[in-house]
């Protein structure tokens, strides 16, 4: 038997390197200011619904429930969050700084960096209309690259400002209901041809076209670039108008981070999107909204690829042992004396194994050095001694079991 297709196993090693990343994610979201938050993993299908519409439904793994209700596993966090918050929003001072880390699920093909199921950061800021809090979120998720031992040659921001397009169909008389037509062309126009996007454009090609060779003009991406200067962080960023997001909700500030070398999808994605808690909400609160989300196969695939991450995170999984004291016992009737330090150690917060039945003294040092451990503790000839070896330098100390934690403390620090 095999994982379902896009689905995987999480061997030791993975949980190590998920774990990992996950650690990461809530050291620097915490940094911030941000609190962790989750909701549930099924939801009603409807609530899908009314964000993207029926086409959804085919990319959901959904179901009928014995309650006989349609039901999903979650695709997005966005539509969650938007239900909790106009729930309970009046319970919190504002701005919410929210973040999650959960797993996700959408039914559809699988490729490199995409797969049926994904855990996912999601950070938000709720009610928090100021361009600050933009450069915030964006200096969050520079900094959450930067932890990693990912700099400016490894990744960009491309940033740009969905208004600055809405404004631009305003003036050119465009009606709104074909707004998101436009922006999905200008959208999708880096990956077709000048000729196929100028087609479906029709007589807004010359106008849009002379945008995107200007570079876009905004004072809004110029107050953000500003400020992500102020903090050193603008060498991440570069002004990209193309970019507006292909969802519809989102109303301001967007951007999209991708590896400079452009091997690999989008590492993550988000915006302002000012207008869709209410709309979720049948009508809740209109509280002024922005966030991102990073999901764990790109990124993991990137530190794979970076030698710089990759060894950083090498060495944090390697420094993390496992475990940090074994304790061998070389004479079956010490075991309940070792058994009773065992319980002690553990007690005061160590990391401690031992063998569950009789085991040859060599193959117990071989299984603490496998392990990871930083010391071995021999339970055998000297009694009431106990022997306790430094497994990095090879050195050994004889020690009354009276003082074994005394000694420990000192030599584990």
């Amino acid at each position: 038997m095999q994982p379902l297709p896009g689905f995987r196993d999480f061997l030791p090693s993975d949980c190590a390197r998920r774990n990992y990343i996950f650690g990461k994610w809530r050291e620097v979201a915490r940094r911030y200011g941000f609190v962790e938050w989750d909701g549930p993993i099924l939801e009603p299908t409807e609530l899908y619904r009314k964000k993207s519409g029926d086409e959804i439904v085919g990319q959901l793994f959904h179901f009928v429930d014995k309650g006989e209700r349609d039901v999903a596993l979650r695709p997005e966090l966005t539509p969650t969050l938007a239900r909790v918050v106009a729930a309970h929003e009046r319970e919190f001072k504002k701005p919410l700084k929210w973040f999650s880390i959960g797993q996700f699920f959408r039914y559809e093909k699988q490729q490199r960096g995409r797969l049926r199921e994904h855990f996912q950061l999601n950070c938000d800021i709720i009610g928090e209309a100021s361009l600050t809090a933009d450069i915030d979120l964006i200096a969050l998720a520079i900094d959450l690259l930067r932890s990693f031992g990912l700099s400016e040659t490894d990744v960009v921001i491309r940033l740009s400002d969905r208004q600055f397009w809405t404004d631009f169909l305003r003036s050119q008389g465009v009606a709104e209901d074909r707004w998101q037509e436009i922006l999905e062309i200008i959208d999708k126009s880096e990956r077709e041809s000048p000729e196929k996007t100028k087609e479906k454009l029709g007589e807004l090609a010359a106008p849009v076209f002379n945008l995107l060779a200007e570079g876009g003009k905004s004072n809004r991406l110029n107050e953000v670039m500003n400020g992500l200067h102020t903090r050193g962080l603008a060498d991440y960023v570069n002004v990209d108008v193309r970019i507006v997001r292909g969802l519809a909700y989102y109303t301001g500030i967007v951007f999209e981070i991708f590896d400079r070398a452009g091997k690999l999808r989008a590492i993550a994605g988000g915006g302002r999107y000012d207008n869709l808690i209410s709309q979720l909400s049948d009508g809740g609160a209109a509280l002024p909204a922005l966030g991102f989300a990073m999901g764990d196969v790109v990124l993991g695939e990137l530190i794979g690829e970076t030698a710089r991450a990759r060894e950083a995170m090498d060495k944090a999984i390697r420094d993390d042992h496992p475990i940090e004291i074994y304790i061998v016992i070389a004479k079956e009737e010490r075991r309940e004396s070792a058994s009773r330090h065992i319980q002690a150690l553990r007690d005061h917060g160590y990391r401690v194994d031992y063998p569950l039945t009789a085991a040859k003294v060599p193959k117990q040092f071989q299984t603490a050095e496998q392990l990871g451990a930083r010391v071995a503790v021999l339970f055998g000839d000297e009694w009431p001694n106990v022997a306790v070896k430094n497994l990095a330098s090879g050195e050994q100390q004889s020690v009354p079991q009276d003082k074994l934690l005394e000694h420990l403390k000192i030599t584990l620090k």
